[in-house]
């Protein structure tokens, strides 16, 4: 018989390690915001450093927020998702109270923190994402049998968007139900089920979209900016116009004349527009390879947590490498004129404290995913040899030493929740049978 208390023992001390691919494209691309940061804001304030060093303490502040989420197990604030839902509805709310509440542009968006304005869609962001997560562990064979279950997340979202269309931030809004469908089709929602509520929402963005004036300019200006280069396609235009500057190899750090007053926002929303143009077409293939890496790293963490049935670390994977993989896409596409003009800024590498904050959160829950999971496989494989072997010393086969017995018949209380208990389910593993 195998010594049961010093096997646990042994299990316990059993630890696991960041993923060093997850782990260097982060440093990669913190590393390069750095620079550019510095070299995009020089001119933007009567300090030439400001912004980098505004940069630099809000990324400081975020590893430490990182080194934190990785030294905390994920049941811990999976045992916590009601309360980070209830804090996705009083963060969008409290941009409406007067005296806490910030607007800039017309647009309710920040709090005022004292020091600094904080927004607090970043927040939402990733506390939503881990509710979506463990809702998917509570609930996964429901989601994918009945209508009620499916159908709770979406009313979640649609819920968190109206409070953010009432900021107004069409960009987060779409941002967020991007993230609730490819989270719901990766924790095996039934897929001719959720073609209903896609039909019947695509349409009412549509309407959103064009609603207002300031949404329909854009659009106007997407399609042909040099229509009205000095107005509604500015920004655009500037954008392009940097860009092509660069040709293949930029035209050197620091070189950048867009930079000079004439594209705006160019330390947050446009910073790729900087990259290309000084960096020129190995700098933009460099940072889309940087975000490749990032988010295919992501999402590999994510089915292998999915096979080792640790659903909850998958799921908050899937839904972080979402996050950022959309985010940068749209971030990068307004850039090249490929998309309407948005206020997301780049991941990682664009200025911004909330952003910047919230991004290092999510890469610290990142790595503590990828280290629970090494952390599992080692323990899955210590398990294994000492069932491969006996005190004697003979050798006998995890099957021998582990016989299988008899499934128990499903109580009533399952039977009654549904039949989708009593049958197998395909998870996100590319037609793997759980």
């Amino acid at each position: 018989m195998i010594d049961t208390p010093r096997q646990a023992t042994r299990l316990e001390a059993i630890g696991g390690r960041f993923d060093p691919w997850l782990l260097g494209a982060m440093l990669a691309l913190a590393s390069l915001g750095v620079v550019m940061v510095a070299s995009a804001s020089i001119y933007q304030h009567g300090n030439p450093f400001y912004y980098l060093i505004r940069h630099g303490m809000f990324l400081v502040a975020g590893a430490g927020l990182a080194w934190w989420v990785t030294r905390t197990e994920l049941k811990s604030i999976e045992a916590r998702n009601h309360l980070l839902l209830l804090g996705c509805v009083v963060l969008l709310l409290l941009v409406f109270v007067p005296g806490l509440g910030v607007s800039v542009k017309g647009a309710h968006r920040w709090i005022n923190l004292g020091v600094s304005n904080f927004q607090v869609v970043e927040v939402v962001k990733v506390f939503f994402i881990v509710w979506l997560a463990s809702y998917l562990v509570r609930f996964r064979d429901e989601v994918n049998a009945t209508w009620a279950a499916m159908l709770k997340p979406l009313g979640v979202v649609v819920l968190l968007v109206a409070l953010l269309l009432m900021q107004p931030d069409f960009g987060s809004s779409s941002l967020l139900l991007a993230i609730t469908a490819g989270m719901l089709v990766l924790g095996g929602v039934n897929m001719p089920r959720m073609f209903g509520p896609v039909l019947v929402g695509l349409p009412i963005l549509a309407v959103i979209a064009i609603a207002e004036p300031y949404r329909m300019r854009r659009l106007t200006s997407f399609s042909d900016p040099w229509a009205d280069p000095f107005g509604s396609g500015y920004q655009l235009t500037n954008a392009l116009m940097a860009i092509g500057r660069g040709e293949w190899s930029g035209i050197g750090l620091g070189g950048s004349v867009l930079k000079l007053n004439y594209l705006p926002e160019v330390h947050t929303d446009f910073i790729f527009s900087v990259i290309g143009e000084e960096l020129g077409f190995v700098g933009v293939c460099l940072v889309v390879a940087l975000y490749a890496l990032l988010v295919g790293r992501a999402f590999v963490i994510g089915l292998r947590c999915v096979e080792m049935r640790r659903h909850f670390a998958g799921y908050v994977a899937f839904g972080v490498a979402l996050w950022i993989g959309m985010q940068s896409f749209v971030s990068m596409g307004v850039n090249l004129g490929l998309l309407p003009t948005k206020g997301l800024t780049l991941p990682l590498i664009s200025s911004g404290g909330s952003s910047i904050l919230m991004t290092c959160v999510a890469m610290g829950l990142l790595l503590r995913v990828s280290y629970e999971l090494e952390r599992t496989q080692r323990q899955v494989a210590l398990r294994g040899e000492a069932l491969q072997t006996t005190p004697s010393g003979e050798t006998r086969s995890p099957a021998d030493a582990a016989p299988a017995t008899p499934k128990p018949a499903p109580s009533l209380s399952e039977t009654l929740r549904g039949t989708s208990r009593l049958r197998s389910r395909v998870e996100p593993t590319f037609e793997r049978i759980a």
